[in-house]
């Protein structure tokens, strides 16, 4: 009994020198940031703008992984049994870390617990997209089309109870239409396939579907947003279109395996908002239409609480479920 407590006691010490020491040395090697789509969406972007960064400010490679499928849960799977040594982070998101748990409640093979909330990195808007064939330019007109052919338009997604996803399923709810729901592994593929005629309608990250937007290969009828953005000032909101208080907007941050160590969690904290500081970064996000909310790790926490809270109510009005 005496030995057993002396070992226990003489690991709990040594976990409170190798921490902090732990800490003051990190990175010592490469730095992974897992992302759970494919390569060219929201999530991809933005784990690219801060990893270039980030390696010059700490002189360490940080390497970008997509690891796309089965609705990001794959990429998120990997990070939840990854070492919790902060080399090995996820390109966190609404739907993954918050959506997911109404969605497939009971059933995916992570829980909120597998996590440590690092920093938030941006929010950004949606934009409710069409095919240029597709006979509506506003969200009524849409509406009607839909309500004119159930399940006959087909909507298009980054995966399952991504942000695109969820705002899409929200407007069938509130406009009592249906959409057939084809769900890619990432932003990307969806976006190509919409272009191509594959499918007809998409919600999609303002960011990545604004080029195609421009290029009149799809049309935007309507921003997600409370407010409508700078980049689309002409493109109404949902709200405005017939929905009052109709508000989806996408929000990415990194997130840790759990039991990653208080210091590191601090450390790569500080790091990463040094590089959300920076002038070129902050102006990319900018350009993104996108803005970053500064908080700590605790309250990036409680934040991702609330839209677990947020989203598994969605989820069950709208009866969302998985594909």
């Amino acid at each position: 009994m005496h030995r057993r407590l002396v070992s226990i006691l003489g690991a709990l010490l040594a976990c409170a020198v190798v921490s902090p020491v732990a800490a003051q040395t990190f990175p010592a090697r490469p730095i992974t940031f897992v992302v759970p789509a494919a390569p060219g969406g929201i999530l991809d972007q933005s784990a690219r703008l801060v990893a270039g960064e980030l390696s010059k400010l700490v002189g360490q490679p940080v390497v970008v992984e997509n690891k796309a499928g089965a609705s990001q849960i794959i990429g998120a799977q990997a990070v939840a049994r990854a070492e919790p040594d902060g080399y090995t982070l996820l390109m966190g998101s609404i739907g993954p870390n918050a959506a997911h748990y109404g969605v497939y409640a009971g059933k995916l093979p992570y829980t909120p617990a597998d996590f440590t909330p690092v920093v938030h990195v941006i929010s950004m808007p949606n934009v409710l997209l069409v095919n240029p064939a597709v006979p509506a330019s506003t969200v009524p007109e849409l509406v009607a089309l839909a309500k004119a052919k159930p399940g006959a338009l087909v909507l298009g997604s980054s995966g399952t109870a991504t942000s695109g996803h969820l705002a899409a399923e929200l407007l069938q709810a509130r406009a009592g239409i249906q959409f057939t729901h084809v769900p890619y592994k990432g932003s990307t593929p969806a976006l190509t396939d919409l272009i191509g005629g594959q499918v007809q309608v998409m919600v999609d990250n303002q960011v990545t579907a604004l080029p195609q937007i421009k290029a009149g290969r799809v049309k935007a009828l309507a921003v997600t947003s409370a407010q409508r953005t700078t980049e689309q000032p002409a493109v109404p909101t949902v709200a405005e279109s017939g929905y009052p208080g109709f508000e989806v907007t996408v929000w990415v941050g990194f997130m840790a395996p759990s039991r990653t160590p208080a210091p590191v969690v601090d450390a790569l904290h500080r790091e990463i908002s040094k590089v959300l500081a920076m002038p070129q970064v902050k102006q990319r996000i900018a350009e993104m239409g996108g803005y970053t909310m500064p908080l700590s790790p605790a309250q990036f926490g409680a934040f991702v609480r609330a839209e677990i809270d947020k989203w598994g109510t969605v989820v069950r009005q709208a009866g969302i479920k998985p594909e």
